[in-house]
């Protein structure tokens, strides 16, 4: 295991530089699409229409922010269970989707997918919320504003601390240290 710092977009070849259980310094840009937005973006695939967002080599955090106080970027930025979007990721990761930050398990499928596409799921500390969102520089709506903190958003992170949970030869840091 080692710490790697590594910058989104990502590239295939940052992506093949990485294992499950490194730590990660990422730095440029995120999106973050919960659950309500990864439905809309099912309609649009399922109808044939494009996706607001471009997502060749871009990361998704699994995150809904709370507004930001004054002075600040962003609110509190914690991730969330990155399972309740396991039914559309396999969509997204052949569109081009390229990491994605979350915590807890994923499915079959989604590893099975991270292998097929060249993709990596990132794990964030649940319940530092505070700590991510200092990692924050840049925040901006990108679409469905009306979802509120669930808004797609274009975030610009500096060394967001993240640890590798699948990496892209299908290698689950969960099922390798589950106690048997």
């Amino acid at each position: 295991m080692k710490t790697v710092r590594i910058t989104s977009p990502l590239s295939p070849e940052a992506c093949r530089s990485l294992e499950a259980g490194d730590r990660v310094l990422l730095s440029g840009t995120v999106y973050t699409a919960r659950d309500a937005a990864h439905a809309r973006f099912a309609e649009l695939i399922k109808a044939g229409r494009p996706l607001p967002v471009e997502l060749e080599g871009q990361v998704i955090y699994y995150a809904g922010p709370t507004p930001a106080m004054p002075g600040r970027v962003i609110g509190s930025a914690g991730p969330t269970t990155a399972g309740r979007m396991d039914v559309w990721t396999p969509a997204l990761l052949e569109r081009g989707l390229r990491g994605m930050i979350g915590k807890g398990l994923r499915s079959e499928e989604v590893r099975e997918a991270c292998m097929k596409y060249g993709a990596v799921y990132l794990g964030a500390t649940g319940g530092a919320a505070a700590l991510l969102a200092r990692c924050v520089t840049e925040c901006s709506v990108v679409c469905y504003e009306d979802l509120g903190c669930e808004a797609v958003r274009r975030l610009a992170v500096r060394d967001m601390p993240l640890a590798v949970l699948i990496d892209v030869f299908g290698n689950d840091f969960y099922k390798m240290h589950q106690v048997k």
